[in-house]
């Protein structure tokens, strides 16, 4: 059998001396792996960059095989951004991320579209941090998991949102939360409201997204935080504080 796909590059492994294991997002079947014979070389590691958009071609005998995939360049959104380590730990963080959570084979528009969306922020987006802990609550909803932001859960009003239950996903005001505030997650303001976000808040963004994914998403398969998102917070926590970072 064999198909032909648009996808994006989330995750490479050695097999063998010369050919890589190549796990891509594609735009009709979700999540796929692939061998990409002679993906070791010097113009094949180019292609295969994480994050780079290609033009797939999958050949198997039998559609549960994992396969041969050749792929060709369509845009090096890795190359574009390797000069400014913080938009490519960005990029290398959300491509982890694609790999340890989606099922394999499932396909996946939303996540897809999402997932270009933020690759098109990292490109030019001042306020890309924003856009990627936005991209985290998409992912964390469209496996299943979605944050409920929007109101507060004990008095349903939907003005000075301030915590997150760690149990069920859903705002608290600042009033309804304060006597339990060391039990609940900080909710940074600009999950629920369009304003801009400081160094702070992209910290508890990242924190909150971190909780849900490794809690509902990783842990019960085994799995921990990719080392990738590990060093992307570390890296926003190590950023100089330069007030907001607008939209």
């Amino acid at each position: 059998m064999e198909w032909h796909d648009i996808g994006f590059v989330v995750a490479v492994r050695r097999h063998g001396e010369s050919a890589l294991i190549v796990e891509l997002l594609t735009r009709e079947r979700g999540r796929h792996l692939g061998l990409a014979r002679g993906g070791q070389s010097v113009k094949a590691r180019a292609v295969l960059q994480p994050g780079n958009e290609v033009a797939a071609v999958w050949r198997g005998r039998l559609s549960e095989h994992l396969g041969t995939i050749g792929c060709e360049l369509v845009r090096a959104h890795a190359g574009r951004l390797i000069d400014d380590p913080d938009r490519l730990a960005g990029l290398a963080a959300a491509a982890a991320m694609v790999a340890a959570t989606l099922p394999e084979r499932e396909p996946h528009a939303d996540v897809f579209a999402a997932f270009a969306a933020l690759l098109e922020a990292f490109d030019s987006a001042p306020d890309w941090p924003v856009h990627y802990v936005g991209w985290e609550c998409s992912l964390l909803s469209a496996l299943g998991f979605g944050l409920d932001l929007t109101r507060c859960a004990a008095t349903g009003v939907t003005s000075e949102l301030a915590y997150v239950s760690p149990r069920t996903g859903r705002a608290v005001s600042r009033s309804a939360g304060l006597p339990f505030h060391d039990k609940l997650l900080a909710l940074p303001e600009f999950l629920w409201r369009d304003i801009p976000a400081d160094e702070v808040q992209i910290g508890q963004g990242l924190r909150l997204t971190e909780h849900f994914l490794l809690h509902h998403v990783l842990l019960p398969q085994g799995k921990t935080l990719p080392a990738a998102r590990v060093r992307l917070a570390e890296r926003m926590r190590q950023r100089p504080a330069a007030g907001t970072i607008d939209r």
